[in-house]
């Protein structure tokens, strides 16, 4: 005979130990060897960045994409060609009774005065209806002993990508607080625990549910504090949101969001305070992780997936330009045409040369490189000299055996 769930009970006790992800994590410089891509398969793209002294940073989520993932840090003096040993790891780690704290969502960024930033999510399991993103600060990440502050919780939700930074010198930050449906707890050890019937029967955080979807967090003082600055919601088949802003020549923002089908785009004409309906873009893309980035000649690039063949799938990485502020998009750089391949992020150097990563297969799988310019991008074909596709950076123990 089964025994009813009292779901009030079990929801008391997750808002209980949901207070427990409100501590910082640290980031650590010890990390288990059970983390190293040697011996753990999973190897998910979470981001890179390059600081002044040319070092390269990459940071991939290790274990899973769920409620026990965390994030693992390494850096590279040779533009990727080597990695360190994993260097710093971000484990939020258990609370009583048993659930992990996940770091699922998170990304690097060097900021213009040379700062690397890491920001990261803390929830119970995979999304606890209200997570947090959390930013931590290494002053001297080109040293042979690089040091991290004590994160700093910015506000709730999840931030993936990287922040703008506008021509008035203001920073901003998209974050997503994703919708209840993707409430997910580490399931308890009860035979009848349904998931779907705990979602029905819960209340978690719906104090901000008027909060969900896109909230642009500003900072006014180069990350030293943030403050809520605008919101918007995604009406259309809503997922992750996982947004990023660039800012047009006329100082307006285009703001290009995931949804369940591909990807939405919404306008703002004052800063990030109020923005337009977002409405379908006039392209088909797969729905995952997606890169855009304002160049230093102005122009824009977007990175997105491009089947010709079946539009959602993650297939087909693709490199596209405009020389119009995002109305239209030229070129198309094929980096990798293989599935399943996602999560592209990166950067644009002095040089010119612009550097994206991603991931292949991920649970056995492998963190990639792709270097390019812009002329290879309108060329649709590497035309400058100076492109590399394709190169593994970071490799789990699977994908060295094949």
């Amino acid at each position: 005979m089964s025994r009813k769930v009292d779901w009030a009970l079990y929801e008391q006790y997750l808002r209980d130990v949901a207070a427990l992800t409100l501590k910082p994590a640290e980031v650590s410089p010890h990390v288990p060897l059970n983390y190293d891509p040697r011996v753990d398969d999973y190897t998910m793209s979470c981001g890179m960045a390059m600081t002044p002294g040319g070092r390269l940073w990459l940071a991939w989520f290790a274990n899973e994409d769920d409620s026990q993932a965390v994030i693992i840090l390494a850096h590279s003096d040779d533009e990727g060609g080597t990695f360190s040993a994993p260097e710093f790891i971000v484990d939020p780690g258990f609370v009583p009774g048993g659930l992990h704290i996940s770091a699922v969502v998170g990304n690097l960024w060097t900021a213009p005065d040379g700062r690397l930033f890491l920001f990261f999510m803390q929830s119970i399991g995979h999304f606890d209806g209200r997570a947090g993103v959390w930013q931590a600060i290494c002053e001297n990440p080109d040293s042979d002993a690089p040091i991290w502050s004590v994160p700093e919780r910015l506000w709730h939700g999840a931030a993936l990508n990287k922040p703008t930074v506008l021509d008035n010198g203001t920073w901003l930050l998209p974050v997503s607080l994703w919708p209840r449906i993707y409430i997910k707890p580490e399931e308890p050890k009860m035979r009848n625990f349904d998931l779907n019937e705990f979602r029905k029967n819960n209340s978690l955080f719906q104090e901000l549910d008027e909060h969900r979807g896109v909230t642009v967090l500003a900072s006014h003082d180069q990350g030293k504090t943030w403050s809520r600055s605008g919101h918007v919601s995604n009406p259309i088949d809503v997922t992750f949101d996982e947004p990023m802003i660039v800012e047009r020549d006329d100082q307006s923002l285009l703001m290009y969001t995931r949804n369940t089908h591909g990807m939405t785009q919404t306008e703002s004409f004052d800063e990030g305070k109020t923005w337009s309906t977002p409405v379908k873009t006039s392209f088909t893309s797969a729905s995952a992780r997606f890169f855009l980035t304002k160049l230093s000649s102005g122009n824009f690039l977007l990175v997105r997936y491009a089947n010709p063949w079946y539009s959602e799938v993650r297939s087909h990485m693709t490199a596209y330009l405009s020389q119009n502020d995002g109305a239209t998009w030229e070129g198309g750089l094929l980096l990798d045409e293989r599935m399943p391949i996602s999560y592209p992020d990166g950067f644009q150097l002095q040089d010119g040369r612009i550097f994206v990563q991603y991931d292949y297969k991920r649970a056995s799988g492998e963190i990639l490189l792709a270097v390019f310019t812009e002329e290879d991008v309108l060329a649709g074909k590497p035309v400058s000299g100076k492109a590399v596709l394709k190169r593994p950076m970071m490799q789990s123990f699977s994908a060295r055996q094949e």
